[in-house]
């Protein structure tokens, strides 16, 4: 059994207020021509389809022309897709059952009632079953008249939830299992989990779910981290990463699909098919002469290191003629705040930690009241 594994595709997104219509196009293209020429047995996409819940028509129109040029290319193969973070649940389950007649499995809407369960597709091969378990991202509120509350009435933290959500599945374990999940699975290894600028990260990482639960199944089709990672140090637990740069900090990230082999059971292969952006994000660091002799149409984010001072506008002008597509410009020497005792660069800082800044010493009450703000007025932007 032969699938792809590919997450995070942000349909929609501005990269600093550059349209990457045309970019998400050319790598989408790119999949369909590998997806032709690979001929797997299904297509995996998990969550964030889409970078807004309420994307632009240009947007969904893209989105479509990308299903359509999937079928064309696997006219028999399973095409599967949940919803993340960013995307409008509700939106992604329409047709659900319409289109799940045609090997389109759009699933949006993670079990919310007692007798709802994770949407299942099972395919087989010489081998015999694999079973897709298709989990869309998941707040404990969507799923409390399942997993119930604490003492207090509260909702269930994400990790809790999810291990909820998972235990009440019959998952037969000497069968093949993939889990298709968009959630902040922590490592049980102790690894750090790399994320990027474009990413919507809590304080506290109150989303987190312990990925000890991912043992259940042979392999783990991860979404929601936009670099390409493995979890607990191991193949069979993948963040696939986006397949093109979302933000300047992914700049120079090897982006690529994940082909997943599974043989008998144990026996999971991952080859890595590289997919090539029409432009490269890249951060350039130089004289401002050095980096004007070397123009180009990529994505750039410029730090120069001369010391002399610079004509402001001339600069600007002369860089953007270079480079058509420049992201910023930044000089080599940064502006440090004091936080905690240490030198640190703002722009390093998250909001809660420049909030804090501002705010000088917080009470612990004061302190978990500025971290639920922020999360909540993060949660509100990735719904807009």
């Amino acid at each position: 059994m032969r699938f792809f594994h590919l997450s995070d595709l942000h349909i929609g997104l501005k990269l600093v207020n550059h349209d990457l219509k045309e970019d998400q196009a050319f790598i989408l293209r790119q999949i369909a021509d590998q997806a032709a020429q690979r001929q797997p047995d299904a297509v995996v996409i998990a969550g964030d389809i889409y970078d807004k819940a309420i994307p632009a028509a240009e947007a969904v129109a893209l989105f479509d022309d990308f299903i359509t040029q999937l079928r064309n290319a696997l006219p028999q193969g399973e095409i599967m897709l949940i919803s993340g973070n960013h995307d409008s649940a509700q939106r992604v389950d329409l047709f659900r059952q319409v289109l799940a007649r045609h090997k389109i499995h759009l699933i949006g809407l993670p079990p919310r009632l007692p007798e709802e369960y994770i949407t299942q597709v099972t395919l087989t091969d010489s081998f015999g079953p694999v079973n897709f378990y298709l989990l869309p991202f998941v707040k404990p509120s969507m799923v409390k008249e399942i997993t119930g509350t604490d003492a207090k009435g509260n909702n269930l933290s994400y990790d809790e939830a999810v291990h909820a959500l998972l235990s009440r599945e019959n998952i037969d374990t000497d069968q093949r299992n993939v889990l298709v999940s968009h959630q902040f699975y922590l490592s049980t290894a102790g690894q750090d989990i790399v994320r990027s600028d474009s990413e919507s990260i809590t304080v506290g990482n109150i989303d987190s779910v312990n990925g000890d639960i991912l043992e259940l199944f042979d392999y783990a089709a991860l979404g929601h981290i936009h670099k390409p990672q493995r979890l607990n140090g191991q193949d069979c637990y993948r963040y696939c990463g986006t397949p093109l740069a979302c933000s300047i900090s992914e700049a120079e990230q090897e982006k690529g699909i994940i082909e997943v082999e599974l043989s008998a059971k144990g026996e999971v292969n991952t080859t890595v098919l590289p997919l090539t952006p029409l432009h490269a994000v890249r951060k350039i660091q130089d004289t401002l002469e050095n980096v004007l002799a070397s123009p180009s149409t990529d994505y750039v984010s410029i730090t120069l290191t001369d010391e002399d001072d610079l004509d402001i506008f001339d600069m600007h002008d002369r860089l953007s003629a270079a480079f058509p597509n420049l992201l910023e410009i930044r000089r080599a020497v940064k502006q440090k705040v004091n936080y905690e005792g240490a030198d640190i660069p703002q722009e390093q800082l998250s909001p809660f930690e420049l909030c804090k800044t501002f705010l000088g010493e917080l009470e612990d009450a004061d302190e978990a009241l500025l971290a639920d703000i922020i999360n909540t007025v993060q949660d509100k932007r990735t719904e807009a």
